[in-house]
């Protein structure tokens, strides 16, 4: 450690998860289209779950390479993978741009299943009146919430080319963690007050999981930054305000 909390060593590994957090919205993402889905008692858990453990393989590899050729120290910067692949020699080189091309591509598809998410989750919250019934219109011929899709766009690109990367980044993450948060929290809650209800997804080994949850959410958020506290809860006003 370098001696401040989150740089390097154990406070920065809760740092740096917590920042990087806002990859793992993508598997949320595939619960928010249980409703075009087949079986999704079986397959949504089963797909989560195998996406996960494939994606958490790869980063773990790909880490694991990229530390085997530059000292972790050289690494925290917008665009790790590129130097590492820089620092590989001339005789490599030629593979800088195949990796740099993946790696902008990857990041196109998690912009769009997020987008397609998005757009099924205002659906869904216009279907249980939470939002203006414009969200719920769905498209005469593709079936799909093309307003809601429409509009997550048009909001996102503006996000886009208003604020920093790096900004964008962790508002999203300590926002998901704080979702997360909520999330566990009332699945207890409905345990208690609406034991009967019919539950075609049961979260397994409660109450424990949704503790566990719930602490190491809480965990990850009191490992970021203050400033990025201050940016959550201003965000929050905002939205109450709207």
């Amino acid at each position: 450690n370098t001696g401040d909390f989150g740089g390097f060593g154990g406070s920065g590994v809760l740092r740096g998860a917590g920042m990087v957090f806002f990859a793992y919205i993508v598997f949320d993402a595939l619960a928010n289209v249980t409703e075009e889905t087949q079986n999704p008692q079986r397959t949504i858990p089963l797909a989560i779950v195998i996406s996960l453990l494939i994606a958490t393989l790869l980063y773990g590899a790909v880490s694991l390479v990229m530390v085997g050729i530059v000292p972790y120290a050289k690494l925290g910067v917008p665009d790790p993978i590129a130097i590492a692949i820089n620092a590989m020699g001339p005789g490599q080189r030629w593979f800088g741009p195949l990796i740099k091309l993946a790696a902008i591509a990857g990041l196109g598809s998690v912009v769009l299943v997020n987008l397609m998410a998005q757009a099924r989750l205002l659906y869904s919250m216009a279907g249980d009146g939470l939002l203006p019934s414009t969200f719920a219109q769905v498209h005469p011929r593709w079936q799909t919430p093309h307003l809601a899709t429409l509009i997550s766009g048009m909001l996102a690109m503006v996000l886009a080319v208003s604020l920093p990367i790096e900004v964008l980044g962790n508002l999203v993450s300590i926002g998901t963690l704080l979702a997360f948060t909520m999330v566990a929290i009332a699945v207890l809650v409905l345990r208690h007050r609406q034991p009967d209800l019919p539950r075609p997804f049961r979260v397994p080994f409660g109450p424990w999981l949704p503790l566990l949850g719930v602490g190491t959410s809480i965990l990850l958020i009191l490992s970021d930054s203050w400033f990025n506290w201050f940016r959550l809860i201003g965000c929050l006003f905002l939205v109450q305000l709207i």
